[in-house]
């Protein structure tokens, strides 16, 4: 089984982007992502965006791993 954090696309250049999540950043790519843009919540596996996800699930989802977070602390 594979978690993923989602991640909010911040710079995007070709098919390269960066993603930032719960403060940290990734490097990704965005070649399965269809006209990918600043703003858009992805799934990333293998660094590589998978999905693109509606921002209220991505919020929610980022809500429940800080809560998880906090919890491990």
């Amino acid at each position: 089984m594979c978690l993923a954090v989602p991640l909010k696309l911040i710079e995007i250049q070709g098919n390269d982007a960066v993603g930032e999540a719960m403060g940290l950043q990734r490097k990704l790519r965005v070649d399965f992502i269809p006209q990918p843009k600043i703003g858009d919540y992805v799934i990333v596996h293998a660094g590589f965006a998978i999905e693109r996800l509606p921002e209220e699930q991505a919020l929610e989802d980022l809500e429940t791993w800080e809560e998880l977070d906090d919890a491990l602390r």
